[in-house]
């Protein structure tokens, strides 16, 4: 069973914003609120990298590309975690996924959320 579920990716043009949605399950949500959660993406071609990561008091941090445009935030109530995404720009087209930070979590990866960014 699939523990961690994405949604929210869509087609946008250049400039436009998404928000990305990243929820628990039942079974998964007290490990989900304790740790760091990070967003990650995976281009075409090349390997996924992570783009912002929150810890389980919510400090952020974020990759240079896509710092002052992305914005990861968690609401504990709901185990989710967002990535709200502005600004958008075609180099930001990928699958988007969440996951743990750390590598001991790290297991499967679900299937992401498809981001498409067109000029």
């Amino acid at each position: 069973q699939v523990q961690l579920v994405e949604s929210g990716g869509g087609l946008v043009q250049a400039g436009g914003s998404l928000r990305l949605s990243c929820t628990a399950s039942g079974s998964s949500r007290i490990t989900f609120r304790m740790n760091a959660i990070g967003w990650y993406r995976q281009a075409p071609g090349k390997q996924r990298e992570l783009v912002a990561l929150i810890s389980r008091s919510g400090n952020t941090n974020y990759t240079d590309s896509v710092k002052d445009r992305f914005t990861i935030s968690r609401d504990y109530a709901k185990s989710t975690v967002y990535l709200q995404m502005n600004s958008l720009k075609p180099e930001d087209t990928a699958v988007y996924y969440c996951n743990y930070y750390w590598p001991a979590l790290v297991g499967a990866w679900g299937q992401g959320t498809q981001v498409t960014v067109s000029s």
